[in-house]
């Protein structure tokens, strides 16, 4: 090759490498999807992405075999995206592929046949940051088949996220606006109360008034902190239905709801204190059998709240709260401990059980119930205010601990 043809060759290969640089250049993705959470309700399952930045998305099914395909722009995804293993009963197997240029495709195989719901984009709340949900729900195989393919896709054009509210919020639905800095705020919820008095104690202690003197205290003492924004469910003697107590604690946007109870057997030697957090599943037969009576509180006076508005109703299907279950899980640790260090605590101390009362998709809740009424002993030391300072203390330590840590 001849010296010119050299120096044409060259200058060719540099102008096809300084143009495809270019090209790159204009085509590199705006932002990223950096995780995957899939959490599954009744009859129902949300798939939700988390993100850098907001994308444009197609969301469609297709056959042979049954997948549901989600094409994007704008976005590259990180490798945890595909190795997502949350267990449901309708999807499987996410893969990630291209889509075009500047495009990638995301496919989970189905194991079930699905409809999609809706599709949205939530923008940045609190410490999160952009997230995309999809919402899937059981279908025939003919309502499937009747709903592939890109005729029946779901946009991002389809749905603003400012129409979204805030019972639309995926996995972990957040709170308006980050409080850095700012007190925590506490929901201290007095069970029962008013025509509803709970469980009679050994000599007639009602409940609802051991509950109430114990909230109160606690509170008090939480205020003495000067750190804490602490709220009550109830302050006197009255009927709030349970979810009722749910939506209090969601419109104070509370970082941490604590329901206060009493329990009762018909062995009279029970004794100990136990917590609970939410499980649909509860963790023995006790747990079940105390979260069905708990529940019950809801038809006294002649009223029903089991058929109620779709926001709640909503709630109560959103069974997928990964990470406020996991908040909620490492409160009821921590209390768990320090109030062994006071009290006498039941065998397995940290339980499961479908409490109506625990169910905010969006706040770390407990229930601590704390003791048996039932029991001679146990009954007369919930009567003493100086034995109910003991647990308030304990339970004050645990508040501390949960919120040292930077997450909450």
């Amino acid at each position: 090759m001849s010296g010119f043809w050299r120096v044409l060759h060259k200058f060719c290969a540099a102008t096809v490498i300084t143009a495809l640089c270019m090209v790159w250049s204009d085509n590199a993705f705006a932002g990223r999807i950096t995780g995957l959470r899939i959490g599954q309700g009744i009859g129902s399952v949300r798939i939700v992405f988390d993100a850098d930045s907001k994308f444009d998305y197609k969301v469609f099914t297709l056959s042979s075999p049954n997948r549901l395909v989600i094409d994007t722009q704008g976005v590259d995804v990180a490798p945890s995206v595909s190795s997502n293993r949350d267990d449901n009963i309708f999807v499987k197997n996410v893969r990630v592929g291209s889509a075009g240029v500047n495009g990638v495709r995301i496919v989970f195989d189905l194991q079930k046949p699905v409809l999609i719901k809706k599709a949205f984009m939530l923008a940045p709340q609190s410490n999160f940051n952009w997230r995309f949900a999809i919402d899937l729900e059981a279908a025939s195989e003919r309502d499937f088949m009747a709903k592939i393919g890109n005729s029946h896709a779901v946009t991002s054009n389809d749905y603003n996220s400012a129409d979204v509210s805030r019972n639309d919020d995926p996995v972990v639905a957040s709170k308006p606006a980050a409080r850095s800095g700012k007190r925590k705020i506490i929901v201290i919820d007095a069970g029962h109360g008013g025509v509803d008095p709970g469980a009679i104690g050994y000599s007639g202690t009602y409940e609802k008034n051991i509950t109430l003197s114990m909230a109160k205290e606690l509170k008090e003492m939480l205020d003495k902190k000067g750190k804490y924004t602490v709220y009550l469910t109830r302050s006197r003697d009255v009927f709030i239905p349970l979810r009722e107590r749910v939506k209090i604690s969601r419109s104070h946007d509370a970082d941490l709801f604590i329901s206060v109870h009493a329990d009762s057997a018909r062995n009279r030697k029970a004794v100990g204190l136990s917590v609970y957090t939410l499980s649909e599943t509860a963790s023995d037969k006790e747990a079940a059998a105390l979260a069905e009576k708990e529940n019950k509180a809801d038809i006294v006076a002649g009223l029903n709240f089991a058929e109620h508005s779709k926001e709640v109703s909503d709630i109560l299907l959103n069974l997928a709260q990964r990470e406020t279950n996991n908040s909620s899980a490492e409160f009821a640790t921590l209390l768990s401990r320090q109030m062994s260090k006071v009290a006498k605590t039941v065998s397995n101390t940290h339980r499961f059980a479908g409490f109506a009362v625990l169910k905010a998709p969006d706040v770390p809740s407990v229930l601590l119930e704390l003791g048996y009424l039932s029991n001679p002993t146990e009954e007369r030391q919930l009567r003493q205010k100086s034995y109910r300072r003991k647990l308030g203390e304990a339970a004050v330590k645990a508040i501390d601990q949960y919120f040292q840590n930077p997450k909450h």
